[in-house]
């Protein structure tokens, strides 16, 4: 695996023309970025964070997708022990 990781972060700096530090930095960046994203919701449909306080955290855009997902899973629960 780490070999894996190796040769597409030297595959990813080639093609990008950038330093390999550069990829990773990247990378950690977009990884802390989803995993931030994924507590401040889990916060939000926990109830221990109100909508406000998450729009402000992950964007607008992010909580009000979270929630027509968050209602399309639920409309589908509902469909499947009501059939």
């Amino acid at each position: 695996m780490a070999t894996d990781i190796s040769e597409r972060v030297r595959e990813i700096a080639r093609n990008r023309d950038l330093a390999e530090s550069a990829v990773v930095e990247e990378a950690l960046e977009r990884g802390i970025d989803d995993l931030w994203t994924d507590v401040v919701l889990s916060l939000y449909f926990d109830g221990e964070l109100d909508r406000e306080e998450a729009v402000e955290r992950v964007g607008r855009t992010t909580v009000e997708r979270a929630d027509r997902e968050r209602a399309a899973v639920e409309e589908d629960v509902d469909w499947g022990l009501n059939t």
